[in-house]
């Protein structure tokens, strides 16, 4: 099945200089950009973006993070949720960032993969945060620093096409066939 999704190669994959690193896993695994931009987005976008459904989901995966290392998670999930998201919209409203659509067979699973885990420290070698971060949310947590994981990526279908008419109208997504589309296809 033929998807699009949202990437987003946050502030310190750019400042870290890994931009051409990281689309070409993309285009290597022959994933389609059809829609790319910078740009520094402020506050109000963010919030946008990490929109307030996440609160208990970050505070869920900060728990099961803290439990993972064999630490005793003792805060109040949705408390833990907003700060991590507040922590979130600072992070990503830190520089510019690039985000790009891309399209290809089932773009959204292989882009989760290729990402690899939220969670640097749990990201597999190969991936991007695998190979390019290691830092685990439970050290972050506990020592008040950011989760620095270079990338975003949608999580589903849903976040897909909700993200992608956040960041893009639809004059800036194009139509075109890669010369080795036939192969991937």
């Amino acid at each position: 099945m033929i998807e699009q999704t949202l990437v987003a190669i946050k502030p310190d994959g750019i400042q870290r200089a890994l931009i051409g690193k990281i689309i070409s896993r993309f285009e290597d695994a022959g994933l389609k950009i059809i829609g790319m931009k910078m740009q520094w987005i402020d506050e109000k976008f963010a919030e946008e973006h990490y929109s307030e459904d996440l609160i208990e989901i970050l505070g869920q995966k900060s728990k099961k993070s803290y439990e993972e290392q064999g630490l005793k998670f003792t805060e109040d999930i949705t408390k833990k949720g907003k700060e991590i998201r507040k922590a979130l919209i600072k992070y990503i409203t830190e520089g510019p960032i690039i985000a790009m659509v891309l399209e290809g067979v089932n773009t959204i699973s292989i882009v989760r993969k290729i990402v690899g885990s939220t969670g640097p420290y749990d990201a597999s070698p190969g991936t991007i945060r695998g190979d390019y971060a290691h830092i685990a949310i439970s050290y972050a947590n506990i020592n008040k620093k950011q989760v620095r994981n270079l990338i975003h990526a949608s999580a589903d279908k849903k976040d897909a096409e909700r993200e992608i008419k956040l960041w893009f109208s639809k004059k800036e997504l194009h139509s075109y066939k890669r010369a080795d589309e036939d192969h991937l296809t």
